[in-house]
């Protein structure tokens, strides 16, 4: 009974060095990426970033014309409104209110339309660099590759272990292809 029981520890020791052995062997490495540098580079993310606030400039420079068409028919109205009837005076107040309300509904409405549009923007650039990461670290045999946002989810990592600067370069390579002309 007690060989049993010392080649049952036996057994087990070496089960257990065999396993611990394995996995200083294998080297699982955990990997992580800076992510606010990682947008902050990505040629991608620039470019869309510049096309998002052309559109942007472009619904606000046509927000701002109408503003100003507006505020020139009131210092009309203004002027001519001494000349003008009462009722006159009511038709051309209730025409000002209008298209007040009018530029407040297009100014709301490109609000809104920006924000879509950068939510839209960031998905599609979180979908490529997340595709990109997702081959990159099969191809390299990595366990894990964190997001490191700034906001205290990974507290310490080895510096040997960032690996932002070539999920740049490739991201940016991949883009400089897609985009030669």
């Amino acid at each position: 009974m007690k060989n049993i029981q010392v080649i049952i520890n036996i057994v087990l020791l070496a089960g257990l060095l065999g396993i611990g052995g394995y996995q200083l062997i294998k080297k699982d490495k955990t990997v992580y990426v800076d992510v606010g540098l990682l947008m902050q580079e990505y040629k991608g993310m620039k470019a869309a970033r510049g096309e998002y606030e052309q559109k942007v400039a472009q619904w606000q420079a046509n927000a701002d014309t109408l503003i100003e068409k507006f505020q020139n028919e009131i210092k009309a109205y203004e002027k001519e409104r001494s000349k003008m009837t009462q009722r006159e005076k009511e038709l051309k107040e209730e025409l000002l209110r209008n298209k007040q309300m009018q530029i407040n509904q297009y100014q709301e409405a490109i609000q809104m339309k920006a924000r879509e549009e950068e939510q839209l923007l960031t998905q599609n650039i979180t979908n490529v660099v997340n595709d990109y990461v997702s081959e990159f670290g099969k191809s390299k045999g990595y366990k894990f590759i964190l997001g490191a946002t700034g906001q205290g989810n990974i507290l310490y990592a080895s510096e040997s272990n960032n690996i932002t600067q070539e999920i740049i370069n490739g991201l940016n390579n991949e883009w400089d292809i897609e985009h030669q002309k």
